[in-house]
């Protein structure tokens, strides 16, 4: 079988995933080499039941089907949705292409299970790790039995911290990709995946309410009202080359008729999308990366 993105998301990051899917395939010069596909959190129905609770950390937190990132958990589903055969690149929707992934496949797994990088802060192997973007080979994933590792989070019996940065696998079977594999909100020359990993700086969020869950536990929980009253909702991200780098490639979506003007609407009219979207893709077509001096006008 072809090796496969697949981008994981939910309602809320559909048109993330959409452009996300679009960008791989527009900057491959052999897109015929791989699949894309998205899978939708709403394909898996234990993850949007309520009253479910987890241990992050230590501490007990409630599980919010409708948090923005309520598809995190699906990334761990992916061996076995394809059949524990082949390559998969998973990312999360708000990963975009901006080198070849046809390059990264051709490397293959080199006989590891995982590749990765460190989470932002951290460079070793031993440190938290970003399953946000990997590198799968499924045949060495058959561990992966989604039902049952959903089931011991539920039950307390792991931690979502130790599943969610990969403490509960061999170091042995993990393999670190370089930083321009998984770049967290930077975006240079040697950039090949740009991750707006930042929830409250996406760049199609500016201007709309806070959705997402705050990290912060303990005591901290009692300040969470008065940071929601004073920092409301979604800021602008800092390198406005990454706003323009979005557009563009939302604007070349529309024009290559892999999105349609309707679904963008509906994104806007439902509140997943800013309100002055349209204004951005008109601004910022033909624009591509670097599209810096756009970008330095419309700063």
């Amino acid at each position: 079988m072809k090796p496969t993105v697949v981008i994981h998301t939910n309602d809320k990051q559909m048109l993330g995933a959409l452009v996300s899917a679009h960008s791989f395939r527009r900057n491959s010069r052999r897109p015929d080499a791989f699949d894309v596909r998205i899978v939708n959190v709403r394909e898996f129905p234990a993850l949007r039941e309520r009253g479910h609770s987890l241990l992050r950390g230590g501490h007990v937190r409630a599980w919010d089907p409708d948090d923005l990132q309520s598809f995190t958990p699906v990334r761990f589903a992916v061996p076995e949705l394809l059949g524990f055969e082949g390559l998969a690149l998973v990312t999360d929707p708000d990963v975009f292409a901006v080198g070849d992934v046809a390059e990264l496949f051709g490397r293959g797994s080199q006989g590891k299970a995982i590749w990765c990088t460190p989470r932002p802060g951290y460079r070793k192997i031993t440190d938290p790790l970003a399953t946000s973007v990997m590198l799968l080979d499924n045949a060495k994933l058959e561990h992966w039995r989604f039902a049952e590792q959903l089931q011991k989070l539920w039950t307390h019996e792991i931690d979502y911290l130790d599943w969610i940065n990969l403490r509960l696998e061999s170091l042995d079977s993990i393999a670190l990709l370089e930083p321009e594999w998984n770049d967290f909100d930077r975006l240079t020359p040697a950039t090949k995946l740009l991750h707006n990993t930042k929830r409250r700086t996406q760049p199609w969020k500016t201007g709309l309410p806070i959705d997402f869950t705050f990290k912060e536990r303990g005591l901290l929980n009692f300040a969470l009202p008065i940071v929601r009253k004073l920092a409301p909702n979604y800021t602008r991200h800092p390198d406005q080359r990454q706003e323009a780098y979005f557009y563009a490639l939302l604007a070349d979506a529309l024009d290559s008729g892999a999105l349609t003007p309707g679904q963008v609407e509906k994104e806007v009219r439902l509140g997943h999308v800013r309100r002055d979207s349209q204004a951005l893709i008109d601004r910022y077509r033909g624009q591509l990366w670097p599209a810096a001096e756009e970008a330095s006008r419309a700063a």
